[in-house]
């Protein structure tokens, strides 16, 4: 069942409320590769994104 009016209002109110947007750009091509091995490994892009970018700072921190 689709979410209604009301909860698609709601839903974006608290995706506004708590996240913030960042924009990538890959090569052409690279896009496909990425998502597949998200869902191979993480399930969505999201939070294979999320985990990169967190790995990526971790390691940088330690240097």
């Amino acid at each position: 069942m689709p979410a209604s009016k009301a909860q698609q209002k709601a839903t974006h109110k608290y995706n506004k409320n708590h996240y913030e947007r960042l924009e990538m750009q890959v090569s052409k091509g690279k896009k496909e590769n990425i998502v597949a091995h998200a869902k191979a490994h993480d399930g969505t892009l999201n939070k294979f994104l999320n985990r990169a970018v967190s790995e990526a700072i971790e390691r940088d921190n330690k240097k």
